[in-house]
């Protein structure tokens, strides 16, 4: 059965994007995506943090998870980001809309062998903090027990990229109502250390580095 429907705009194909390169650039643009499949024939998603490495898209939670398991062996899934950058505002509203970025991608996600584990976990965390993993203890063989780590294979033909990144456009039906682009941008705030934490404890270069940048 081909999947060319899944793969292809029908509805403002001018939003597609078909360079690899701009689907890299739209997961490596965020943290948070969301993965999807079957499990006894009723639809199961969650939000997950990810990280693109290489071709792959990698993903990890509890080994106690049995959705997970579930596409650990196999089945089918689909795995999904998108942000708003702005709302765009017309003189009516049926043409008021949203500037965005979003990304599909299909496959069978695989198990990341214990060999490869590490290496998996490290690139994670490098992506979401970077340079957290130098300054903190390692996992230990427990915790590495109880992780399951995942990765989606990024294939050709098995993704789509689609993109707004334009203004209002000419005055349709007021042409005195005001239109234009209101830009949206998350950005990382000030650290907030736990209560507890021990007198003269600064916060590390790697949570430094992430005050006032974009996520």
């Amino acid at each position: 059965m081909t999947t060319d429907h899944l793969t292809t705009l029908h509805r403002k194909p001018d939003r597609g994007r078909t360079d690899r390169a701009e689907l890299d650039a739209v997961l490596d643009a965020m943290l948070v995506g969301t993965l999807a499949t079957v499990v006894d024939g009723e639809p199961w998603a969650v939000p997950m943090l990810y990280a693109r490495h290489g071709d792959h898209i990698l993903l990890h939670g509890s080994t106690g998870a049995g959705a997970l398991r579930h596409v650990g062996a196999g089945a089918p899934a689909a795995f999904t980001v998108a942000r708003i950058d702005g709302v765009v505002l017309a003189d009516h509203l049926f043409d008021h809309s949203a500037n965005y970025r979003s990304a599909v991608v299909r496959g069978n996600l695989e198990v990341v062998g214990e060999d490869e584990e590490w290496d998996a976990l490290i690139a994670l965390s490098e992506r979401l903090v970077p340079g957290r993993p130098a300054e903190v203890v390692d996992m230990t063989r427990k915790d590495r027990a109880a992780t399951l780590t995942l990765r989606l294979p990024i294939r050709d033909g098995r993704w789509i990229v689609k993109v707004r990144d334009a203004g209002a456009g000419p005055a349709g039906r007021d042409p005195s109502a005001w239109r234009g682009v209101v830009p949206l941008a998350e950005v990382w705030g000030d650290p907030v250390p736990e209560t507890d934490l021990a007198p003269g404890v600064e916060a590390p270069a790697s949570v430094q580095g992430l005050r006032g940048a974009r996520s």
